[in-house]
């Protein structure tokens, strides 16, 4: 069950927080839901975990790569896109291998609007770059 103070997790803290509870803390957090997707690093070849805001769309996970609007793209990004097949999520206490693709076309403005329904600043974020923010479809893999 969420804490009153799960809105205050961030980063590592969260990250933690969300593992040692099987996602009882911190899978709520701001109104929004959040899973922990973890990729290799494409030059240290380290691991490295994230707290993402996502939405399912089917048997799929959908997240954004906003960086906040910065003018370039995350690094949790640009590790998964170096390897799509190698990555993991958690969601709660599930952790699964996933595959990663790129929303564009008809299926990207779907997915920007099932996550701007719950994180609207994600459309401020747009407006703050000349990058189209990528929206990330990962699916399960076998």
């Amino acid at each position: 069950m969420a804490q009153p103070d799960d809105d205050k997790l961030f980063g590592p803290e969260h990250v933690r927080v969300y593992r040692e509870t099987s996602g009882q803390r911190g899978y709520h957090w701001h109104g929004t839901e959040i899973l922990l997707l973890t990729t290799k690093g494409r030059k240290s070849g380290k691991s490295r975990t994230m707290p993402l805001i996502h939405r399912a769309d089917g048997d799929r996970w959908v997240v954004v790569a906003s960086k906040g609007g910065w003018p370039a793209n995350p690094l949790w990004f640009e590790n998964l896109m170096a390897n799509q097949d190698d990555a993991t999520i958690q969601v709660k206490g599930d952790v699964m291998p996933v595959r990663a693709s790129v929303a564009d076309g008809e299926e990207r403005q779907r997915l920007w609007s099932l996550m701007t329904e719950v994180w609207p600043d994600y459309d401020k974020y747009q407006a703050r770059t000349s990058r189209e923010i990528p929206v990330v479809v990962l699916s399960r893999r076998e």
